[in-house]
């Protein structure tokens, strides 16, 4: 007996919602058509909402091993599911670091006995994320990484990140990762060095230390042919060079988050308030400009939420000492739909593509497309239900976030992994 999601719109062709059914049976999408014979089925009416691809987030935190305080890989995934994310991709930044065959299995294993969202760790480039020595490429991809970064710092040593391309391309594994050069970062920066950290007297994040890794690493990845993915870019100057790769035939790619898209670092209260705190810092009106520029054209490829919990008593040490990071995967969509595409900046097909098919397409996932054959991974979206954003109310244990308050549209109201239900709102 498989499930048929009845009276669902999707996409078509030319971007028009149209009504069909989906079959689904054995994890897989087995039939769509305008109606499907329920006979002998389980069915689920979707009631004439929106039925996406299931998003794809290729940048999560779950913060276990470790910091399971913060967040763990049950109460993460559940956040996934809850904002219409079938697959998450997290990172290694925990403790052990994921730089072992162990921990990547404990990973999956947590991940699988959870049943929601598809979990898949990136392994880290270096052995602890020190910089100091690369990890062993060929296990980690054998235990099921998704891909390579040390996300969480910037490798520092360009003989280093030369030396991981080259391996990481002959096993056919991407290299993904934060840029930035920490001898260009002042000692306590919180914030963009620019009015508003000059405002508030406090050292500033300069665009540069982020632009020189990325142009760095693109004429690494031209020299190792490799495929090179830049996490949460946020200059202006970044974007300008990984147009420049693209268009010079570099296979570089990179991901932008919402709070990059939404704000900037004007928009930061002048009581500083820690929820606005995140790295890369907001940056100026200027760069979120041309971020959205970026996405529009092509050269941004893809969103990913950097979906980053903390405590409460963590983010309440004030703006030089609380950690860098908001949380993201319950929002996300409804916050793009609303000031994107409702605003006529996007089109729904592109934010959608931009969760789902792209994602998949850069990082050769089978998911991402609601085709028959593909593995039964769909988010059904209320695009008319309006609410605002509560913290209070998320799966994630991380309540950080600068949203909090902000009436959206577009909420997921059911998600199916591989076929089954993970979410009903």
């Amino acid at each position: 007996m498989g499930i048929i999601l009845q009276n669902g719109k999707l996409l078509n062709q030319a971007g028009e919602l149209i009504k069909q059914d989906i079959l689904m049976e054995d994890g897989v999408i087995q039939q769509i058509a305008d109606q499907i014979d329920a006979a002998g089925h389980e069915v689920i009416d979707a009631g004439g909402k929106f039925v996406s691809p299931g998003f794809i987030d290729v940048h999560v935190h779950f913060r276990e091993p470790g910091f399971e305080a913060k967040e763990t890989i049950a109460t993460g995934a559940a956040s996934a599911v809850r904002g219409g994310f079938t697959t998450v991709a997290c990172m290694p930044n925990t403790r052990p670091v994921i730089d072992s065959v162990e921990t990547v299995e404990m990973i999956l294993n947590k991940a699988q006995e959870a049943g929601k969202a598809r979990v898949i760790p990136y392994g880290s480039i270096t052995v602890r994320e020190l910089g100091k020595e690369l990890t062993d490429f060929a296990a980690l991809k054998e235990a099921g990484i998704f891909a390579l970064t040390d996300d969480g710092v910037g490798v520092q040593s360009s003989a280093m990140m030369r030396e991981a391309m080259k391996q990481a391309t002959a096993l056919g594994i991407s290299i993904v990762a934060h840029c930035e050069d920490e001898e260009l970062v002042p000692a306590g920066s919180a914030l963009h060095d620019g009015e508003v950290s000059k405002k508030h007297g406090l050292p500033g994040i300069p665009s540069l230390s982020e632009s020189i890794h990325v142009g760095r690493d693109i004429l690494l990845a031209d020299e190792a042919g490799a495929h090179y993915h830049v996490c949460h870019i946020s200059a202006k100057e970044s974007v300008r060079l990984v147009r420049d790769g693209k268009r010079a035939g570099v296979n570089v790619t990179t991901e932008v988050s919402p709070h990059h898209l939404l704000l900037c670092d004007e928009d930061i209260p002048d009581n500083l308030d820690t929820r606005w705190k995140m790295n890369p810092p907001l940056r100026s009106r200027e760069d979120r400009a041309a971020l959205i520029a970026g996405l529009k054209d092509g050269t941004i490829d893809v969103i990913a939420t950097d979906h980053a919990p903390h405590t409460e008593e963590e983010k309440a040490k004030g703006m030089e000492r609380a950690p860098f990071g908001i949380v993201g995967l319950e929002t996300a969509f409804p916050l793009l739909y609303t000031h994107f595409v409702l605003t006529g900046e996007l089109t729904l097909q592109e934010l959608v593509d931009k969760m789902t098919k792209r994602p998949a397409e850069i990082f050769n996932l089978p998911y991402g497309e609601l085709k028959v054959g593909k593995p039964a991974d769909l988010t059904v979206i209320d695009l008319e239900k309006e609410q605002a954003i509560n913290p209070e109310e998320f799966a994630s244990k991380g309540r950080n976030t600068p949203f909090f308050g902000w009436v959206c549209k577009g909420w997921p109201v059911l998600t199916i992994v591989n076929g089954q239900v993970v979410y009903n709102g």
